[in-house]
């Protein structure tokens, strides 16, 4: 796990771009700790920084063929690089060194490109091919590792955050307001737009080819499922939970694989809970755990991972996170997003991860991606409750079915069918809308964009971030079950966009942490796929197949809890009197004008009621918490890009 950067610039020297190289490294030293190195060629120069966890002693990066044509850096981890090297060497091919980096170089030599199909891990890379003077830019299937780019003054370069790029002269950190919009509608900029105007991301299986300063961008992966109609898995459910269970114990296997220990996230809740179990298996010493806790009860799960880690026998650590720890660490997390967020969950996670490396451990195994393989969020119950009061307009009793999902909600519970149905926007038209799992959410967002100034609305007229999501749509969408429509949606943009991202990657690697994920192998992620909707989604609950699968390895309190969403709180986090002094700096009126892009007026009017009766709902959170980070995104990367850029020798 590491930090790539690069360029590729027509005519230039290696010193040109000594400097360069060392500034763009240097920007995320924090995702490599342990060693860096640099590798330049008339016209095209390499950098990287290390945290060392495979091949400790020879797995130095950038690394060369034997030939010296072919030149690799390299973000992640390539699980399956056992078998892999097994099967070159029966070949013929002569390794160097024990890590994975190299097997990626050989593999490269015997295939080109199509060596991506091969690859089981977590990574981005950047492999300069001499032989035919061109770049592969290669990002993993899901989007577990970033990968950024931008085109300035005919060169090409890239990096594994932004702001390594935004070291290179004449490339600003300029706010695109489309951006912004589409993280107040879908948490998230859709890839290859980032928050910055002219600095791209390339997407999640996707690779990139770079010769003569023309980029040319490839998929070689993506979500499917079969059509509604038939093709699913028609094995009985034993069977099916049987392959579940081998496949997740082979996938966590293969994770555990380093020469440092490998330690694991238990938040109480069954993902994490599961991987921990099967981590235990495949560790000869005691697992390292380790927990966030709240100081709020109604987010905090501390009884539960207490319970787990007694009956697994983990040496456990946990952090509390008080209102205040997430005040005072924000401007960090928003530092390591890059980008805006809506909600104030990221910041627990970064504290989460500070704890890791203050216990030494580089590695943890988490449960991320479990709620989209196996239909686990209450968005896909309550999609399947709209859809089934929808079929029938009118009706009295089937929008009740609302109450029992969300019997947490008291509110709710005396509302009458008629409310039921209006609130949660059950109109027969939803039947044939792609979006229709996710509109809620995206409504309850948007919502907050009240907030704009005239001048970004201005700006933003006519601008859809929700139809430029359906635009992306591929044309088999519409042949699938609407269960799995919706987590294509939650797969290949949330997923990616905001989970791995913000609450994942950013915040692990903050502190040179590295987080593997068995639910998203992609050998699992295909056979949940082909899985007949009703073994993930079982009447109104949710992960059947996965419970079945997992039932022995898990304490009866834990296998059977409901789901409950990881979240932080808010706006109560930045509203009391002993906030810090930036909080009322960023929102008071005079900093909100001086951006342009919120109004100031009713700004103040939502720090006012926060202050004293307290943000209640959705939307006035959502607002707060994205007010907020905007403001210090802007502070901290538009106003200081200038200032940081350092000129190439």
């Amino acid at each position: 796990m590491c930090g790539l950067v690069g360029y590729s610039l027509a005519g230039s020297e290696p010193g040109q771009g000594r400097e360069l190289l060392r500034a763009m490294t240097g920007a995320i030293a924090h995702r490599g700790p342990d060693a860096d190195g640099t590798w330049l060629a008339p016209g095209v120069g390499l950098g990287h920084r290390r945290l060392s966890i495979v091949g400790l002693a020879d797995g130095q990066q950038p690394m060369l063929s034997v030939q010296g044509d072919l030149v690799l850096v390299y973000n992640g981890e390539i699980f399956n690089f056992v078998e892999l090297r097994r099967d070159l060497e029966a070949r013929g091919r002569r390794f160097r060194t024990g890590s994975d980096t190299e097997v990626i170089l050989h593999l490269y030599e015997e295939m080109g490109e199509a060596a991506l199909g091969k690859l089981n891990g977590d990574f981005a890379f950047a492999l300069w091919d001499g032989r035919k003077r061109q770049m592969l830019l290669a990002r993993d299937r899901v989007g577990v590792r970033p990968l950024f780019y931008a085109m300035q003054g005919g060169g090409f370069y890239f990096a594994s955050e932004i702001k390594a790029l935004l070291t290179v002269p004449g490339i600003e950190a300029e706010i695109d307001p489309f951006a912004l919009d589409e993280i107040f509608t879908l948490w998230a900029p859709i890839a290859p737009r980032t928050g910055f105007k002219d600095i791209l991301e390339l997407p999640p299986g996707h690779f990139m080819i770079v010769r003569d300063g023309v980029a040319k961008i490839s998929r070689y992966w993506d979500f499917d499922f079969p059509d509604a109609v038939d093709g699913y898995d028609p094995r009985s459910e034993d069977e099916l939970a049987e392959e579940v269970l081998a496949l997740l114990d082979d996938a966590t296997r293969i994770r555990m694989r380093a020469d440092v220990p490998v330690g694991a996230y238990l938040s109480g809740g069954l993902d994490s809970s599961i991987t921990t179990a099967l981590a235990v298996r495949h560790t000869p010493k005691q697992l390292s755990t380790f927990s966030v806790g709240f100081e709020s009860v109604e987010h905090d799960e501390t009884g539960f991972q207490r319970i787990m880690a007694e009956a697994l026998g983990t040496n456990h650590a946990a952090v509390t996170c008080r209102n205040g720890d997430i005040a005072a660490i924000f401007p960090q997390v928003i530092a390591h997003t890059e980008r805006p967020i809506v909600r104030a969950a990221p910041a627990p996670l970064f504290l989460l991860s500070d704890l890791v490396r203050r216990n030494g451990i580089k590695v943890v195994l988490t449960g991320e991606g479990a709620d989209e393989v196996f239909a686990g969020y209450d968005l896909f119950k309550e999609d399947k409750v709209r859809r089934f009061a929808a079929r029938q307009p009118g009706s009295t009793s089937r929008p009740l079915l609302f109450k029992r999902l969300y019997p947490y909600l008291p509110n709710l519970q005396g509302q009458s069918a008629e409310y039921l149905t209006a609130f949660f926007g059950v109109t027969p038209d939803l039947l044939h809308d792609p979006l229709a799992s996710h509109r809620p959410r995206f409504r309850s967002t948007s919502a907050a964009k009240v907030f704009f100034s005239g001048d970004l609305r201005a700006q933003l007229q006519g601008y859809d971030a929700a139809g430029i999501m359906a635009d992306m749509l591929p044309e088999r969408f519409g042949r699938w079950h609407p269960q799995h429509q919706a987590q294509y949606l939650e797969s290949r943009f949330l997923l990616p966009g905001y989970i791995l991202s913000s609450q994942g990657d950013r915040m692990a690697m903050a502190h040179g942490i590295e987080g593997r994920f068995p639910f998203l192998d992609h050998r699992l992620i295909e056979l949940a796929s082909r899985l007949p909707p009703r073994l993930s989604l079982k009447g109104l609950t949710e992960k059947h197949i996965l419970r079945r699968a997992t039932r022995d390895l898990l304490p009866q309190s834990i296998a059977t809890r409901t789901k409950q969403p990881y979240r932080a709180p808010d706006s109560q986090a930045f509203a009391a009197a002993d906030a810090p002094a930036y909080v009322a700096d960023m929102l008071a009126p005079a900093s909100i004008a001086a951006t342009g892009l919120f109004n100031p007026q009713a700004v103040a009017k939502l720090v006012a009621k926060a202050g004293t009766s307290g943000v209640d709902g959705f939307r006035d959170n959502t607002a707060y918490v994205g007010v907020l980070s905007t403001q210090i995104w802007h502070q901290t990367f538009t106003r200081t890009s200038s200032a940081t850029a350092v000129a190439a020798e």
